[in-house]
């Protein structure tokens, strides 16, 4: 059971991340985004999150090309 937690954690971490982002980026709660992709995946049969998986991967090369460097010898 100890292992089920700790999978369960991990995709509570790395999945809530995206909406967490995309909710601060649109000024509201977290927790009404979730839901909305819930809802989209329930009516749209996959779209909602298929969408999901797209923003996670475009959130993450974002961050991967735009890193914040505090000096120029940074790089």
């Amino acid at each position: 059971m100890n292992l089920f937690y700790k999978i369960l954690y991990y995709f509570q971490k790395r999945g809530f991340e995206v909406s967490r982002r995309i909710a601060e980026r649109l000024g509201i709660r977290a927790r009404v985004v979730r839901t909305t992709f819930i809802y989209l995946t329930f009516v749209t049969l996959g779209f909602g999150f298929a969408l999901y998986l797209f923003l996670a991967f475009w959130l993450r090369i974002k961050d991967l090309v735009y890193t914040k460097r505090t000096s120029v010898f940074d790089l």
